[in-house]
């Protein structure tokens, strides 16, 4: 009957150190998922700052040459406001399609990836 009661005893012992390890194993992969995404989406915002910096610069130096065509610098500026105005308004119609999409589809594939 001893026998009996530890055999049920070390049974409910590995059954609770298999649940702790299944446990720290699911922490652990979310850890992993969490890190890989978010490494990704820190690596990609820098690379867009540095694009951001080229853009700017190159855009005052588009405004003033066009400034310097039109006959007035500020007009320059103002007409590649204008542009840059279409473009925040035609980014904001299809927002979805062309932002929030991609960016959902990459999170989704970086958490489903098996590595």
């Amino acid at each position: 009957m001893e026998n009996n009661a530890s055999s049920i005893e070390m049974l409910f012992e590995r059954a609770e150190n298999y649940t702790k390890t299944s446990i720290e194993l699911a922490k652990l992969n979310a850890i992993d998922k969490t890190a890989d995404v978010v490494s990704s989406l820190i690596s990609r915002m820098a690379i867009s700052v540095v694009f951001a910096m080229f853009v700017f610069l190159s855009n005052i130096g588009l405004s003033l040459w066009v400034g310097k065509l039109v006959g007035q610098l500020y007009f320059g500026f103002f007409i590649v406001g204008a542009f840059y105005l279409a473009l925040a308004l035609l980014l904001y119609y299809f927002k979805d399609k062309w932002i929030k999409m991609p960016i959902s589809n990459f999170i989704i594939v970086k958490m489903l990836k098996n590595s």
